[in-house]
Order: C-alpha cells, then sequence, then structure tokens
C-alpha cells in the first residue's frame, strides 16, 4: 500500500529515521499496555501512509508523526472500550520496554496529558515552546505555563520517589 506522495523506498526512510520517537511519545501515553502501545505506533505510521501532503522538511516529517502519535494515543485512551475492559490485569501488563526508564521518565508519564507532552517535547526532543504550541495548537504563553506547572508537578513527583 502506497501513500499517494510517497514510494515505499520514502516511506521506510521516515519509518527509519521516526520510528524511536513515535515508539518513546506512544510509550509515554500508554505506559505498560504492548498491545495498545503496538497499535498506536501502527495507528500512526498508517496515517502517514494516508497522509497526502508533502512535508516540507524532515523537522516537519517527525513534528507530525509527534502530534499524530500524541492524536492517536489520546483517542485511544479516551474510548470507550478502554473503560469497560481491565487495562490492568496481568494480560495487558507483561510488557517491558526495549529501553530503558528511570525515575524521571516514570515521573514524567505520571503527568496530566498536557504537562507531559509539553516536558516531553521540550526537553527530550528539543523543541521550543513556540514550536510546541504550533504543533498541539496552543498558544507558547500556554506552553510555557504547562512547563512551568509541569516542572513544578515533576519536583514533587520526584521528592516523592
Amino acid at each position: 500500500m502506497n501513500s499517494l506522495l510517497r514510494t515505499d523506498k520514502e516511506i521506510t526512510q521516515i519509518y527509519k529515521r521516526n520510528a524511536d520517537t513515535v515508539y518513546r511519545v506512544c510509550f509515554i501515553y500508554m505506559k505498560k499496555h504492548t498491545q495498545d502501545l503496538e497499535d498506536a505506533i501502527s495507528q500512526t505510521f498508517l496515517k502517514l501512509l494516508t497522509h497526502d501532503k508533502p512535508f516540507e522538511s524532515i523537522e516537519h516529517e517527525k513534528a507530525w508523526l509527534i502530534v499524530a502519535a500524541s492524536n492517536v494515543c489520546k483517542n485511544m485512551l479516551s474510548s470507550g472500550w478502554r473503560k469497560k475492559v481491565n487495562i490492568d490485569s496481568d494480560y495487558f501488563s507483561t510488557y517491558c520496554p526495549p529501553f530503558e526508564t528511570d525515575e524521571t521518565i516514570a515521573c514524567v508519564m505520571a503527568l496530566p496529558d498536557k504537562y507531559k507532552t509539553a516536558i516531553y517535547l521540550h526537553y527530550y526532543e528539543g523543541y521550543s515552546a513556540a514550536e510546541i504550541g504550533r504543533l498541539t495548537g496552543k498558544s507558547e504563553s500556554s506552553v510555557w505555563g504547562y512547563l512551568h506547572q509541569g516542572r513544578k508537578l515533576l519536583k514533587d513527583l520526584l521528592t516523592e520517589v
């Protein structure tokens, strides 16, 4: 299956450049739920296949995939099915991530979505507040507020650990 604008080779290159980033974004949202994590990653790259607009640059491509992954995860987390099923059962908690997590990333994952997203994009992906604002559709001042409040919450969580 091919996107209208991209060859198989281009899609493979985009995947290779961004697979780790998409994985980390989805992991932050899905935490330990293996099947949901894998589904979110797959759905994000499926969105790429049907995305029919060209990317302005490699950074634009990465930013688009981060937003797409975040949106896929948020949609999955808000689904009615998820609320009816016990997602903390052993079936869903058998995953051990292939990258090491420390107490800091564990605390970042525990933050509410708006703070988690801002903190992750700023400190782990290197985006500025203005860029995060464009990615998330928020004002730059809102992003600065999320970063400020997120750092305070993160500090509280880290002192508890």
